[in-house]
């Protein structure tokens, strides 16, 4: 395993980070998804990944169990706010409110005592960016959280959140958490020269398409039985924008470049993201432990300027690269 710097923080991250958004406490038993965790640990991926709203809050109390036995300070353990974990008016955005009895009720269910990065899930267009980053600075301040970062956030917003920090002497950014991948470049063009201007560093998610670079979906053919674009638990409707023929015709041309590279589909795709030097980790999951193992192999692989110029030869026409695409919720949900 690789690790890179987050952003311009002195923690660093295991090139590959595991993250269980559509996995555990959803598509596979707890047994499964302590195996897949153990099996990450074995291959040397350090960062973990989840959320409080992942599973209705299960996922992050079957990671807790599965790391149970690790040496805190041996991992770096990431968890984010914002979404709606209850039925009450305050169970969900940016207030103070729900940023500190959210994390309160993160850590109980991780059974730690701090999380090293604790993230805005989304922006809160109802509340005062000032109270969302006082209450974040707090948390920080009172050892419960050691940096803060947000996912899916525009370049707007981030420099508005850096803008309040300065002015404030509140506890900056350290890491931005968008969808990334070789169909979805949306951040190219706004927030990486931003990030990088800032210090601040990408951990990317679905680097894989929600699967589709594995090329295991094929055009014209139903997906397989037990993938992702079969689980009703939500994993098929973020998968269906790349479901279409166009896109899986393209994705299959890819299969000979990687192997050509020695690689797996899969990893040719992770280890593209991480050819961008701003990313600082993509996150990875996996419903099987050799799925972890595949995946990880992507660490400290290099794609040289040939064959990153043929990914976009192939792939012309399929990509999504509009900043616009970066959208927050009119309102809380």
């Amino acid at each position: 395993m690789e690790f890179r710097r987050l952003g311009r923080s002195g923690m660093k991250v295991s090139e590959i980070s595991y993250g269980n958004w559509l996995t555990h406490g959803s598509q596979v038993e707890a047994d499964q998804a302590t195996a897949c965790v153990r099996e990450a640990l074995d291959v040397g991926i350090t960062t973990f990944d989840t959320a409080d709203v992942y599973a209705g809050t299960r996922a992050e109390t079957v990671l807790g169990e599965a790391l149970k036995g690790t040496r805190r300070e041996s991992i770096e353990l990431f968890t984010k706010v914002y979404w709606p974990t209850g039925d009450g008016p305050n169970d969900r955005g940016l207030s103070r409110k729900h940023i500190i009895e959210s994390c309160h009720s993160s850590l109980k269910r991780l059974q730690t005592d701090y999380v090293d990065l604790y993230q805005a899930h989304r922006f809160d267009v109802e509340t005062p960016l000032e109270e969302t980053l006082r209450a974040f600075d707090d948390l920080v301040r009172a050892g419960k959280v050691h940096y803060i970062g947000v996912s899916e956030w525009t370049a707007d917003q981030i420099a508005q959140a850096l803008e309040i920090a300065g002015q404030m002497g509140l506890d900056r950014i350290v890491s931005s958490q968008p969808q990334y991948s070789m169909l979805w470049r949306v951040i190219e063009a706004e927030v990486v020269p931003l990030c990088e201007r800032e210090g601040i560093g990408q951990v990317v998610w679905s680097p894989i398409a929600q699967g589709v670079l594995t090329g295991k979906y094929l055009p014209g053919q139903a997906p397989p039985a037990g993938s992702r674009a079969t689980d009703v638990n939500g994993g098929d409707k973020m998968i269906s924008r790349w479901l279409r023929d166009d896109v899986l015709e393209k994705v299959q041309q890819l299969t000979p470049l990687a192997a050509d590279a020695g690689l797996s589909l899969a990893q040719m795709a992770v280890a593209w993201v991480l050819s961008n030097p701003n990313v600082s980790s993509a996150i990875v999951g996996a419903t099987r432990p050799e799925q972890v193992r595949d995946n990880a192999a992507a660490a400290g692989k290099t794609l040289d300027a040939d064959l990153l110029a043929r990914i976009d030869e192939v792939l012309t026409g399929v990509v999504e690269t509009d900043p616009a695409k970066t959208v927050s919720p009119r309102q809380r949900p």
